[in-house]
């Protein structure tokens, strides 16, 4: 088999494994990836495929450019099929008008060099928004893909030198893309190819979170009937601190309903605003109707706090219910507590007397709370 062959079919699956990757983070919402900039990146791709095809017909490459823009069209699909429609903003419509203009002069007047030139533009400019989230929060793009996205790049790079002469148009199209896509590898660390450390997960009895061996040897992650679980490795008592949640914020309408399983890790704050998963400890305490850890909504910080003793050997959990409602969220309870409600909902499907009773504590969400209640602090 012919090297360019072999490269051709190396940038293949390293760009196909690069989409799988990322869409599948998509699903488990995993990534929270900048819509503005996968709809450049939608027209873009379209654009150089069709422009690079009328300039160089016939060669091996014009292949990744079609996959490429048929990729990113799904993955658009994908973030857009979970989220609700927003007004463009101004960057994304000066994209969609470049791309818009490249694609006239192509069609309109047959300068396929031209619009070639003008997607070089849009390429740094959809970037922008990611660029931006990622520094914002590097969790937001926390995905191997981006590791495989660099080296399918480097690869058609140079399956392109190997298959057209020196200085053809396509090189600073793929060198430019190319440096964007490690720039993002980049800022979200290298090690994000593992895709242990982007999803934080590393194997073990269990499959653990990487970040919960430096949460302390206070905690032993453990199973039962209903899955992960968090145990005491030592004694807190009333009032203690357990753990900080520290997840990205997210509004209602990012957020993906119907979640399944494991992925369903995100913790309603307010009316419409949510914490995400954190990667850590924090994201796998679980549910209880006779809970001995309530969360403290602090001024700038939430922290899981013992509302009871809690002894070595003791699992901690907190009450769902006291953060959730007006959701569609419900799940079927397996805390084996004789206080057991058999289904976990949304706070206002709580007994009467039971929301009353956590309004007392101080245990729910402050925007749940009554205005005489005010901020409480935990009680036993």
């Amino acid at each position: 088999m012919a090297l360019p062959d072999i490269l051709l079919i190396i940038a293949m699956v390293l760009t196909v494994a690069a989409y799988g990757v990322y869409w599948w983070g998509i699903e488990m919402q995993l990534v929270r990836p900048s819509r503005t900039s996968w709809l450049i990146w939608s027209a873009i791709t379209t654009v150089e495929a069709l422009t690079y095809q009328a300039v160089n017909e016939g060669l091996l490459q014009n292949i990744i450019f079609f996959m490429n823009a048929a990729s990113c069209l799904f993955i658009t699909f994908a973030i857009w099929r979970h989220s609700t429609w927003q007004k463009p903003t101004a960057l994304e419509l000066v994209c969609m008008a470049l791309s818009l203009a490249a694609m006239i002069l192509w069609f309109g007047f047959q300068q396929a060099e031209w619009a070639h030139i003008i997607v070089l533009a849009a390429v740094p400019i959809g970037f922008l928004p990611t660029w931006i989230s990622a520094w914002e929060d590097r969790r937001r793009e926390l995905s191997p893909a981006w590791g495989l996205w660099t080296l399918a790049d480097v690869t058609t790079l140079m399956l392109i030198l190997q298959t057209t002469e020196g200085g053809a148009m396509e090189l600073p199209y793929i060198v430019l893309e190319l440096v964007c896509h490690a720039t993002v590898w980049l800022m979200i660390g290298l090690s994000s190819i593992d895709p242990r450390q982007s999803t934080g997960l590393n194997f073990g009895s269990f499959w653990m979170r990487n970040a919960d061996k430096a949460v302390d040897k206070r905690f032993k992650v453990d199973e039962n009937d209903a899955g992960k679980t968090i145990r005491s490795q030592t004694h807190f008592a009333v009032g203690d601190e357990i753990c900080i949640f520290s997840g990205p914020h997210y509004l209602r309408s990012e957020i993906r309903v119907n979640l399944p399983g494991s992925a369903d890790r995100f913790l309603q704050i307010d009316k419409d605003e949510y914490i995400g998963p954190s990667g850590e400890i924090d994201d796998i305490f679980n549910h209880s109707c006779d809970p001995n850890a309530a969360l403290d909504f602090r001024p700038n910080a939430l922290v899981l706090i013992a509302v009871k003793p809690i002894n070595p050997g003791d699992e901690i959990c907190w009450d769902y219910s006291t953060t959730s409602s007006c959701t569609t969220f419900w799940m079927r309870c397996l805390c084996g507590s004789p206080k057991c409600r058999k289904v976990v909902g949304d706070f206002e499907f709580l007994e009467p007397q039971l929301q009353e009773e956590y309004r007392r504590l101080g245990w729910v969400a402050p925007y749940l709370r009554r205005p005489e209640d005010g901020q409480k602090p935990l009680a036993a």
